[in-house]
């Protein structure tokens, strides 16, 4: 703020000191010219001890030095909109806290924003990238080969939003497909944790007032199977970070979510995976459905943040230390879904922010179906999800 002020102050000033410069340029000895001389004087006096107090001269002095100056420096600040259009880097601590506090905001709404009644506020850029229906898998190539050409694997496997960017060294097919990205399973213990950011997600035919049938229901039967049929230990945890005063309210659900996880994953130092299951919002007319052993399913999406925008390139006070692992995770889990299940996940979405998911190396942020998805297609969505989770995690 103090540096707008500077420049509301600059920008005021040197009109009045080209102004002065100007009636002092062509003030003549002369009578005709005797008020402009006593204009200029004024005028230079004014806006030196007002806006520029560092040049004021001692009380009642007079001389020529400072006028020379001011035509200097006016002639020299003439490309002055550059300026005043925000083109020079000017940083403080209380801009970068409103923009702090502007990205989470955002990044709290990215993947569906909805209004405090829960209607959909649909995200366009977003929607334009996805395709209305799907019904069937169509079998790809995730050959290494394939996967190292940079265009082959941004233009079958990811969608880049228009925010963010990223690049052949970040989206390294082989480097990422080398990680290794399976948990310690004879250390005791939970090794996988489920959450939700947002908890008040539900489907086309979610009963209200039944949590089973929400996205919260969803992490429950994914963690159930987790637990019971694939042998992984696994850890629901029932958070709710987007009700404020009983109001659907998600602006700053990831802050609220961020040290209840921390003060788990402290808990509990044996976890190794976290995910962060939510639901997308899809236009109306979106189905996003594919059949899976002749069983309707719904598609999922990995989400991965950058850090990163194109405006301001790394965002420093977002730092995520473990984005290389969570594009590997992400990347991997696309792979054995794209081999085992066609058509099961849409295209990994990169997007400039966080998410939180600079908690874990190995950490997802799943959107699974969305609001016109049905129970039924979720739940098998969940059954794929676990299955693909367990070939990656322990096979």
């Amino acid at each position: 703020m103090k540096v707008r002020h500077r420049i509301n102050k600059i920008v005021i000033a040197v009109p009045v000191c080209i102004l002065a410069v100007y009636a002092g340029m062509h003030t003549h000895v002369d009578p005709a010219g005797k008020v402009k001389y006593e204009l200029s004087e004024m005028l230079m006096e004014e806006s030196q001890q007002i806006y520029l107090p560092g040049f004021a001269y001692t009380q009642g002095s007079r001389g020529s030095s400072f006028r020379d100056w001011v035509t200097t420096a006016a002639m020299n600040m003439m490309p002055l909109g550059t300026y005043v259009e925000g083109k020079s880097n000017i940083h403080t601590d209380v801009e970068d806290k409103e923009t702090y506090e502007m990205i989470l905001a955002q990044q709290a709404n990215d993947e569906n924003a909805v209004d405090e009644n829960g209607k959909l506020i649909q995200n366009d850029e977003k929607a334009q990238n996805e395709e209305a229906v799907q019904t069937s898998g169509t079998k790809i190539d995730t050959s290494i080969e394939k996967l190292k050409n940079y265009e082959y694997l941004v233009g079958n496997f990811y969608v880049i939003d228009g925010g963010t960017m990223t690049s052949a060294d970040e989206l390294n097919a082989e480097k990422l497909m080398a990680k290794d990205m399976k948990i310690d399973e004879k250390a005791d213990g939970p090794k996988v944790l489920i959450y939700h950011t947002h908890s008040q997600e539900a489907f086309a035919d979610s009963t209200d007032g039944d949590t089973s049938t929400t996205i919260m229901g969803m992490g429950d039967y994914l963690s159930s199977l987790l637990n019971d049929k694939y042998g992984i230990q696994t850890m629901h945890h029932e958070g709710v970070y987007d009700l404020v005063d009983g109001k659907l309210d998600r602006s700053k659900a990831y802050q609220l979510a961020e040290p209840e996880v921390q003060k788990i994953l402290e808990e509990n130092p044996s976890i190794e995976v976290v995910i962060d299951l939510h639901r997308d919002g899809v236009a109306e007319g979106t189905h996003l459905v594919t059949k899976v052993n002749g069983k309707p399913t719904a598609q999922i999406m990995f989400f991965n943040g950058l850090s990163r925008t194109k405006a301001n390139g790394n965002i420093d006070y977002l730092k995520n230390p473990y984005i290389e692992d969570n594009l590997a995770f992400s990347l991997q889990m696309q792979v054995s879904a794209a081999n085992k299940y066609p058509g099961f996940t849409r295209r990994i979405y990169l997007r400039g922010y966080r998410y939180n998911m600079h908690l874990k190396p190995k950490t997802l942020l799943i959107e699974a179906g969305a609001q016109t998805n049905t129970v039924e297609e979720m739940r098998n969505a969940m059954e794929v999800l676990a299955d693909t989770l367990d070939n990656v995690l322990t096979k």
